[in-house]
């Protein structure tokens, strides 16, 4: 779907690169792959048919994991750039069976193997398969193989089938993909939900059962997907893990935190600490000062934005997504003077149509850094276990605030006192919800907090 097209803003494209936000650089193309192909392929070495495929190709790979994939063109290392830390060492030599695809889908955004064609997806099948299965969403606005590092090839070395999605949408530009605000959101739920459903189909075929366990796992963005399966469709879930997730809510979520930021943020730098105050006030943790800088230029004004735009288009009028670093006071249009809480009924109706119930049905582990200066904890990771047990649904999460924990492990060198790696806690969080739906223990303190 896409939106009737109005004016287009050109200036949401220059701090792209190097953020969670990245929009990546096309991926190989893939043999036997191209925008002409038939509805599927069975003529690569796996022949793997993927259920409601538009198009797919199959192959047989060496080692499903980054260290074989970035060889062969079977993953796309801009997508995961910047979400690790420097040095970080990743498990290898895994041989199976890798599908890459997409599903019917009218927008245009995700370029990888020249495909030109969203909604697309990777499924891998690992030889020795542990029964279980893992599928994603990948954070911000990148595209089907962001988590390759941080979640494929940890959960590929465990045994487990790995599926992700580019979410049906990618790039600076997802506003454009829908006909109503939220829309764009909304699809990045049934994308999550219709790979699941086909890669538990695929997996029970190509290994003759099907899986005993199927977790949903995700960092930000993906982790906002991650709740919002627990809570809507659990009956395709033993249970997830997120990781700093972001979390839409009636409140506004982004919507209310970020304008804070970008109006006090400039005083900051200019020394005034009346402005540490009020971003401190807002939720931005003490102690993550010396991220602040990074994130106005690359995620804050962006996100901001982009977010707006497509959840309250008619705040800028004809234009696409304002004006970046409009100062304060520039009053219309400006993103930096959003209020959320003064805007239409209609805005809040939007937010309402994204935003999460804390109704989980499914065991959830969240872990949280404590100096996140993106979703800070404060507004975000406190407020969905407060959600969460308000629901009734207390004893279904573990909530684990990570001290010294940044949005994205890749921020670590922006206070590397003071911040640390986040990665082996995601993993362990992983391996604490096998053993606790494997086992059905309970939550380590009556308040869920571990």
């Amino acid at each position: 779907m896409r939106r009737s097209p109005r004016l287009r803003s050109l200036a949401v494209a220059p701090l792209l690169m190097a953020t969670v936000l990245a929009v990546p650089a096309t991926a190989a193309p893939l043999p036997t792959a191209g925008p002409s192909a038939p509805a599927s392929d069975p003529s690569g070495p796996a022949g793997v048919r993927v259920p409601g495929a538009e198009y797919t190709v199959s192959a047989r790979l060496a080692d499903l994991t980054t260290t074989g994939t970035r060889l062969t063109g079977h993953t796309d290392p801009e997508d995961w750039a910047g979400l690790e830390a420097s040095g970080t060492t990743t498990p290898s030599g895994v041989p199976g069976v890798q599908v890459d695809g997409y599903f019917p889908d009218s927008s245009t955004t995700n370029s990888n193997h020249g495909w030109r064609h969203d909604s697309q997806f990777v499924i891998r099948l690992p030889d020795d398969w542990n029964g279980g299965l893992v599928v994603a969403g990948p954070p911000g606005l990148r595209e089907q193989y962001a988590n390759d590092r941080i979640i494929s090839d940890q959960v590929l070395a465990k045994g487990y089938a790995y599926a992700a999605t580019d979410k049906g949408n990618t790039g600076p530009e997802i506003y454009e993909d829908g006909e109503r605000p939220g829309d764009a959101i909304l699809e990045w739920h049934h994308r999550v939900t219709q790979l699941t459903v086909a890669a538990k189909a695929v997996a029970g075929r190509h290994y003759g059962r099907a899986p005993r366990s199927t977790y949903a796992a995700g960092l930000s963005a993906g982790g906002y997907l991650v709740r919002w399966q627990l809570e809507h469709r659990p009956d395709l879930y033993t249970g997830g893990v997120d990781w700093n997730a972001l979390t839409f809510t009636p409140g506004g979520g982004l919507l209310a935190t970020l304008p804070p930021a970008l109006r006090a943020y400039p005083r900051h730098a200019r020394g005034d600490r009346t402005a540490e105050a009020e971003l401190h006030a807002v939720g931005y943790p003490r102690g993550s000062e010396p991220q602040w800088g990074w994130h106005h230029a690359r995620q804050w004004d962006l996100l901001q934005r982009v977010v707006r735009e497509e959840l309250d288009p008619d705040f800028d009028g004809a234009g696409r997504a304002g004006t970046p670093f409009c100062p304060a006071g520039t009053g219309a249009g400006c993103d930096t003077d959003y209020d959320f809480a003064s805007r239409p009924r209609a805005v809040h109706e939007a937010v309402a149509r994204v935003s999460l119930s804390g109704n989980i049905r499914r065991p959830l582990v969240s872990v949280q850094g404590s100096l996140d200066a993106l979703t800070p904890p404060a507004a975000f990771g406190d407020v969905y276990h407060r959600m969460v047990a308000d629901a009734g649904r207390a004893a279904l999460h573990r909530y684990r605030i990570v001290p010294g924990g940044a949005h994205t492990d890749g921020l670590v060198p922006l206070d590397a006192d003071h911040l640390r790696p986040m990665l082996g806690d995601f993993t362990a969080a992983l391996g604490d919800l096998e053993a606790w739906t494997g086992r059905a223990t309970s939550p380590c303190r009556p308040d869920g907090r571990a």
